[in-house]
């Protein structure tokens, strides 16, 4: 312990005697300093987490089980880490096309906690198109045997996570915080409603974490909304898509580690077409954040503090899953195994998790487990009043998509029930429950 700390803490055990002073203090040594608890930390680091074997991949049903040919971009995963007190939080970005299976997610989180002591966790997939298939699992007929390499693969996944939250939780240091945005044009489109004007969540969110006392860059998480659908899916590579290239642009022109949570995407596309291919296009989008942060000025927290709820929900099913024809059809459009592990988890309907975060009473961080429409997260940001909204889709599960009842009734990919199986109206009432908890977590009482 460095001697100024040393004197401080005497001064204090002589003014307010010694229990006192354990009751008014935590000792955090980090790079030789006192951390008051009251402080707000944060940290980061990344992993690869590219599989080194041939394994099936996420995104196409028309490639059925086919394995994987090689690497064009390497897959990472980017974690910052805050602290509040003794509350710390994860945002975790994968360059994968959901958030782990259940199974998965609850490994990692019961790690995180006992070895990290990370309580609370946003797990999110890119949703690129060519990374590997998480669904499988170590059951017979479903994974076992013929697929062992992704089992393999699920366990370096875990662990490549685990170790890169403990990596940013010893850089764990006195930060500064701001968060911002902008509405972009040209940079994404709606895929699916043939209303006119279509819906559109054209909004660039960035949320800044700097050193308090050097002022550099630890950390800069971005929140965007389009569909990683660059590559063409008979190409069998791994690539983080235009992901890849964002982070890269942000941490070469800004500094710190870039993590992209993806947006409410499920009714929005790219618009590449003014920018070029998939690297060129995250190579601008990162551009422009670049340019936002540079507007953005971080500030000392004045009472860090961070809030979650989190919760499952049961909704009825539009599809029955249950019954073999039907399971014969989605295994002729997919391959068996796959379809099997989804059958048994949507056995008592389907149960997308709902997680909201406050931090410090002004930032929500608000992740759902699944495609949901822009207007959900458009609505949602309009309705609650916070200073800023970060809308994480794809998020600590993946229960496929949540049209607006709207683009319910308009129908169409994305909406119908093949791919939408729960209950219309699902996505509203869980976009109700964040707004109601948005409040409570900013001090509300109903």
């Amino acid at each position: 312990m460095c001697g100024r700390a040393e004197q401080s803490l005497r001064g204090l055990l002589r003014g307010v005697g010694f229990y006192a002073a354990v009751l008014a203090l935590v000792l955090i040594v980090g790079n030789g300093r006192l951390l008051a608890a009251e402080q707000f930390l944060a940290g980061a680091a990344e992993a690869d987490v590219t599989p080194q074997e041939p394994v099936p991949m996420w995104g196409y049903g028309s490639r059925h089980a086919a394995l994987s040919q090689g690497v064009q971009e390497p897959l990472q995963a980017n974690v910052v880490v805050v602290q509040a007190g003794q509350d710390r939080l994860a945002i975790v970005g994968l360059d994968l096309g959901r958030s782990p299976s259940e199974e998965s997610l609850q490994r990692i989180r019961t790690r995180l906690q006992e070895q990290h002591g990370i309580a609370h966790s946003f797990l999110a997939g890119s949703h690129t198109h060519h990374g590997p298939v998480l669904e499988l699992s170590d059951r017979e007929n479903r994974g076992r045997g013929r697929f062992d390499a992704v089992l393999r693969y699920y366990q370096h996944l875990e662990d490549a996570i685990v170790d890169a939250a403990g990596r940013a939780v010893s850089e764990l240091r006195p930060a500064k915080l701001a968060a911002g945005g902008a509405e972009l044009e040209n940079f994404n489109r709606n895929r699916h409603s043939k209303q006119q004007p279509a819906p559109l969540d054209a909004r660039l969110n960035l949320l800044r974490l700097d050193d308090a006392e050097t002022g550099r860059p630890i950390a800069v998480v971005v929140n965007f909304a389009a569909h990683p659908t660059s590559l063409p899916q008979e190409k069998l590579e791994f690539s983080s898509d235009f992901a890849g290239a964002l982070r890269a642009e942000i941490e070469a022109s800004h500094g710190g580690q870039a993590v992209f949570m993806q947006g409410a995407a499920g009714d929005l596309s790219t618009n590449r077409g003014p920018f070029g291919d998939h690297n060129k296009y995250g190579a601008a989008l990162g551009r422009e954040a670049v340019k936002i942060l540079q507007t953005l000025q971080s500030e000392v927290v004045e009472k860090p503090s961070i809030r979650v709820k989190e919760e499952r929900f049961t909704f009825a099913s539009r599809v029955d899953f249950r019954n073999p024809l039907v399971q014969a059809v989605y295994a002729t459009a997919f391959f068996p195994e796959l379809v099997l592990n989804f059958v048994d988890e949507y056995a008592d309907g389907i149960c997308p998790r709902l997680t909201v975060a406050v931090l410090n009473q002004r930032i929500a961080l608000v992740g759902v487990s699944g495609e949901f429409f822009c207007q959900h997260a458009i609505r949602l940001r309009q309705r609650s009043r916070a200073e800023q909204v970060f809308f994480f889709g794809y998020c600590n599960g993946y229960h496929q998509y949540f049209p607006t009842i709207e683009g319910a009734a308009e129908g169409g990919y994305g909406a119908d029930n093949q791919v939408a199986p729960a209950e219309v109206g699902a996505g509203e009432r869980m976009m109700d429950r964040a707004l109601q908890w948005i409040f409570e977590l900013q001090g509300t009482r109903f």
